[in-house]
């Protein structure tokens, strides 16, 4: 436990610390609201219950499915611009200049980056035209990674000229509200120079664009290695380790892990919609539906557990009041009241059962037993069942059934351990209690 100790808590420290990373992490939140609901019109439209469109039809009309698909397009499809503004506007509170112009001057520095041209093959002809436009694969999951970067380093920018003082200050009586867009007028001003430059040299190049040269040089390249189990397995160690010691390893590990699995759930969703083979197996819906039940250590089995073998009244009582919360995913109940908190008896099954979970399920989908989730993002405390039948049909929820049984086959010894040691804690206290109350002569004083 101390080299543990010794080898994550800098770690956690330092990835906790970090700005950037913090950033990252708090601007995706910005999105996730719009693509659950963006997501819901596309489960919709594409329940996975055979003859479901036929019987919809009947009510709404032929071709209701693909009116639904509008709030999905106008949620996805500009997935990095919401990306650009949430992180820049993150990470402009934390350095503590005025959020609202730094987060409008990243979306500025992102589309000055971005190219003006689309493919457009008119009905009925084989050639195609180049036209001005938005290009929504760049706006949306594949100018993810290049849309994160622009953020960050544009806000930095910014912030640098803020502090340094290069700035248009207006007399005091001047409404705050004007003054703060004059004072953003010559860092805003740089930035967009900044990556004119940077676009402009880009265009000289073989890669044409930095969103080219990104997608190919980093993206694609760190997609493939996030799409592997040993990738999955060696973050999810990492995780549970950080909440071992008390530290948010979701937040940790996921400031770095999550846009990965995001743009692979995004992967998933297009080739869900289009109809096409679903292409990967790790995303955010394999890590949130089936690596972990009821929270971190998939504590779901562990409750389940508790209820069933355990008689103390320190573990069951916890236990009855955690089950509920960790039906839906929140097990910080559990995790400090009973606590699995650098508890070593604990620390096995806390780490071992997600990772044999993943193994599984991995192996699951990989043979076809299971289908690949379709990236639909449904909220992460949608209980275990319904969330496998949503992303993976009812193998998925057959599956979720089986991890939990395994769960709780595991956990079993380890808090009936515990159980016997609080049941002996409990018995001690009670005879001493009984002790106190009898009355001892010798003791009187007359």
């Amino acid at each position: 436990m101390k080299k543990l100790e010794k080898i994550l808590m800098p770690m956690a420290e330092v990835i906790g610390r970090n700005k950037y990373l913090i950033a990252i992490r708090d601007g995706f939140l910005v999105s996730t609201p719009l693509l659950i609901i963006g997501s819901l019109f596309l489960l919709i439209a594409n329940f996975p219950i055979p003859g479901w469109n036929d019987w919809v039809a009947q009510f709404l009309g032929e071709g209701w499915a693909a009116k639904l698909t509008t709030p999905v397009a106008a949620t996805f499809d500009i997935m990095t611009i919401l990306a650009v503004m949430g992180i820049a506007y993150s990470l402009a509170r934390q350095l503590d200049i005025d959020a609202i112009q730094a987060s409008a001057t990243a979306i500025v520095a992102f589309f000055i980056v971005t190219p003006y041209k689309i493919d457009f093959a008119p009905k009925g002809e084989d050639v195609s035209y180049i036209v001005k436009g938005i290009p929504l694969d760049w706006v949306g999951s594949k100018g993810l990674f290049l849309g994160m970067i622009v953020a960050l380093v544009s806000v930095t920018i910014f912030a640098k000229i803020l502090k340094k003082g290069w700035v248009i200050k207006l007399p005091a009586g001047v409404p705050p509200t004007v003054a703060r867009s004059f004072e953003a007028l010559i860092p805003a001003g740089i930035v967009i120079i900044i990556f004119f430059l940077v676009n402009y040299i880009f265009a000289a190049t073989a890669y044409e664009t930095i969103h080219n040269f990104v997608f190919k040089m980093l993206q694609v390249p760190l997609l493939k290695l996030g799409n592997t189990l040993p990738a999955m397995i060696i973050a999810y160690l990492f995780l549970h380790g950080f909440w071992f010691f008390g530290i948010n390893g979701s937040s940790v590990v996921g400031a770095v892990f999550n846009p990965v699995l995001k743009a692979l759930s995004v992967e998933n969703l297009d080739a869900f919609q289009a109809g096409q083979d679903i292409p990967n197996i790790i995303t955010g819906q394999f890590q949130d539906m089936f690596a972990t039940f009821g929270g971190a250590g998939s504590t779901l089995s562990l409750l389940i557990a508790i209820l069933l073998v355990c008689k103390s009244q320190r573990v069951t009582k916890i236990g009855k009041l955690s089950f509920l919360p960790g039906v839906f995913g929140i097990n910080e109940p559990i995790i400090f009241g009973l606590p699995i908190m650098l508890n070593p008896i604990m620390l096995a099954p806390f780490v071992l059962i997600p990772t044999i979970n993943i193994i599984i399920s991995y192996f699951a989908m990989l043979s076809g037993l299971v289908p690949y989730t379709n990236g639909v993002q449904i909220p992460w405390t949608t209980p275990p069942v319904i969330s496998g039948f949503l992303v993976s049909g009812w193998q998925g929820s057959v599956l979720q059934i089986l991890l939990i049984i395994l769960g709780i086959v595991i956990y079993i010894p380890f808090i009936k351990a515990i159980d016997n040691q609080y049941l002996k804690e409990e018995h001690g206290a009670l005879n001493a209690e009984e002790d106190d109350d009898d009355i001892n002569f010798d003791d009187l004083e007359l």
